[in-house]
């Protein structure tokens, strides 16, 4: 490892070069998750007319898009361990191209069984996407980083769902045209990106620092030099091999606390359109603009609270705080549903806040447990799990739905999941290293030295 001469330059090479992967890199993935999330999300706002037209109930409804989740599941460790072996360019390529196809062929399900099965294919086909990502983030960015980009990260979860519900609205408008549905046009048209990219992508991404021909050899040095140093000093030792990072209890523990942030997610994101149609008489176009005010509070609070996590290094706190808020948020909403609207809408907020600003500290704690292969096969396990929870929420909100007649039920089953989860990150994560980065990591005085 070279050692700088100076601590000026070397301090300016790293800063450089963090500039150039953050505009280099960001853009791109922000612009794949978002086409993921939008693909993987508009099923929701299709419920209605998809449910009407092949004769969906809403527990078919929920199970059909909780499968997505069984199939990203079975598939999202060997997964990562490809991405792994292969490297971020070929391996998030194999992943575009067949969930772009599969996105586009939820056009054409004509009943349960077939809506099911797409679904469940679509999750084997994205199996390992995000957490692909979150484990290509360490190999670009230190430590200190990483809760801020990832927050920049999954600033496209409520963007999709802001920007995707006018737009998946209007594509439902084009009910007819060339004799097919308007549910049909959106999922042809939404997934038609993924594809694209999926060909775009080999020639757009660099797989590691070492690979960059975009940083000069200075910057290269300095910014593999931050990354060792960081995993030397935060990762376990002990745990170096994938299998070693499968069988780890802390991977284990931080996966339970995932599964309990995905429910919130998902329990939100499928359901939103179905709370709001509760909340008043809205045509299609009003409903979506209203389906759009919780993504866009939760947008706004996204970088803000993920940089100050890094600031501060609690990252735990952060986490529990955020779980905290989306628990308030959707109790709130759930008792208030059918008593004031604009009520129910702020707590709606307010649960979009807690839920979008948790995910950037929470998956930064889990992404610093290990390095290498390691990494990947711990990340995996921390999406595997946590996407159970993505099976677990719709279907349980559906079926709630169907025995109540109304969302209230639902949201308060989020709501408690959500508050267990928050109580379960401050008790487990405060004192560990990379729940607190101040225990394990120097000043940023000490560190330049």
């Amino acid at each position: 490892m070279s050692t700088p001469t100076t601590q000026a330059p070397a301090g300016t090479h790293l800063a450089s070069a963090l500039r150039k992967a953050r505009w280099r890199i960001m853009p791109l993935i922000c612009v794949l998750y978002f086409i993921a999330y939008l693909d993987r999300n508009n099923v929701g706002f299709a419920r209605e007319e998809m449910s009407r037209d092949i004769g969906l109930t809403a527990t078919a409804f929920g199970l059909g898009a909780g499968l997505f989740f069984v199939g990203y599941t079975l598939f999202e460790i060997p997964s990562n361990a490809g991405m792994h072996r292969f490297g971020a360019r070929r391996w998030i390529s194999r992943i575009l191209i067949p969930w772009g196809l599969l996105a586009m062929a939820t056009a054409f399900v004509v009943d349960d069984v077939s809506f099911a099965w797409v679904r469940f294919l679509l999750g084997v086909a994205e199996a390992g996407f995000f957490p692909a990502v979150v484990f290509y983030f360490t190999l670009w960015f230190p430590v200190r980083e990483r809760a801020a980009v990832l927050g920049i990260f999954v600033l496209a979860q409520p963007l999709a769902n802001m920007l995707g519900a006018p737009l998946s609205w209007a594509l439902l408008t084009l009910d007819g045209l060339l004799g097919l549905h308007g549910w049909q046009w959106m999922y042809l048209i939404e997934g038609l990106p993924a594809v694209l990219f999926g060909i775009a992508v080999p020639f757009l991404l660099t797989d590691r620092p070492a690979n960059a021909r975009w940083l000069t050899g200075a910057e290269r040095a300095a910014l593999e030099n931050a990354i060792a140093d960081d995993d030397a000093r935060v990762t376990s030792h002990s745990v170096r091999s994938f299998m070693s990072a499968l069988a780890s209890p802390t991977a284990w523990a931080y996966a339970g606390l995932n599964f309990g942030m995905v429910l919130g997610i998902y329990g939100l994101a499928f359901w939103l359109p179905s709370i709001v149609g509760e909340l008043g008489d809205f045509g299609p176009f009003q409903r979506s603009l209203v389906v759009a005010i919780p993504y866009a509070a939760g947008a706004c609070f996204v970088l803000w609270w993920s940089g100050r996590a890094d600031r501060t290094g609690k990252r735990a706190a952060h986490t529990a705080g955020s779980l905290s808020a989306a628990a308030i948020g959707l109790l709130g909403a759930g008792y208030t549903l059918h008593l004031s609207p604009v009520l129910a809408l702020t707590f709606l907020c307010l649960a979009a806040i807690g839920i979008y600003t948790a995910i950037g500290p929470m998956l930064s704690m889990s992404a610093s447990l290990f390095s290498g292969a390691a990494a990947a096969a711990g990340i995996g396990l921390v999406g595997a799990v946590g996407n159970i929870g993505g099976f677990v929420s719709p279907l349980t909100v559906g079926w709630l739905t169907d025995l109540t007649g109304s969302s209230q039920a639902g949201l308060l089953f989020l709501a408690a999941a959500l508050a267990l989860t928050a109580a379960s990150v401050w008790l487990f994560a405060r004192h560990r290293p990379e729940g607190d980065t101040r225990l394990a990591l120097p000043t940023t005085q000490e560190s330049s030295r």
